[in-house]
């Protein structure tokens, strides 16, 4: 019996059946951005307290004050996500017989990953806080709010929650790219 030349022979294939995911990697990236978030948290008002002064005469102290700690905030928020970002991406274990473009989209997945997982975290523990300090703290006795403040309360949350998911999403950003060049420097 004669072969026939003209059958194809499937090839082994070099991709693994096995998960691109090393939640290891991810959990450690997102414990090292929630712990660098909460140095950077606990160092912020020391360094307001340094540069703005409530006590000083013109009087515009307070919004000073309020525009350093909301971009203290950012500057945290961006800082701890290329650090989870980072650590995801170097700490993953190394893929062989991979392509280039994937093992970069598998580090920029780890990157997110760990920027998502910390991002939970954080909302976690600042809700269970919240509650316990809701549950705690006496009610309020009467009142009424006048429109003045209410307004003031209304533009200052609206204010917030823009800026809180436009930094989040620069912060899921910076993650993605933070594990995709540690995935790079890694492969070197």
């Amino acid at each position: 019996m004669a072969t026939n030349p003209a059958v194809r022979v499937p090839e082994p294939s070099v991709e693994s059946s096995a998960s691109g995911v090393h939640w290891g990697a991810i959990t450690a990236g997102a414990l090292g951005a929630v712990g660098i978030t909460f140095v950077l948290t606990s160092l912020g008002p020391a360094l307001g307290h340094v540069i703005v002064s409530p006590w000083s005469p013109s009087g515009s102290a307070p919004t000073a004050f309020g525009l350093a700690a909301g971009i203290w905030l950012i500057v945290t928020q961006w800082l701890a996500s290329g650090l989870g970002g980072y650590l995801a991406g170097r700490l993953r274990e190394k893929w062989v017989g991979i392509r280039t473009d994937e093992v970069l989209f598998r580090d920029t997945a780890h990157g997110f990953l760990a920027w998502a997982l910390a991002t939970l975290i954080v909302v976690t523990l600042l809700t269970l806080s919240s509650v316990t300090v809701t549950a705690v703290a006496p009610t309020a006795t009467g009142g009424s709010v006048p429109p003045e403040a209410a307004e003031a309360a209304r533009k200052a949350a609206a204010a917030f929650a823009f800026y809180s998911s436009w930094s989040l999403l620069i912060g899921a950003f910076v993650a993605s790219v933070a594990g995709g060049l540690a995935g790079f420097i890694a492969m070197r």
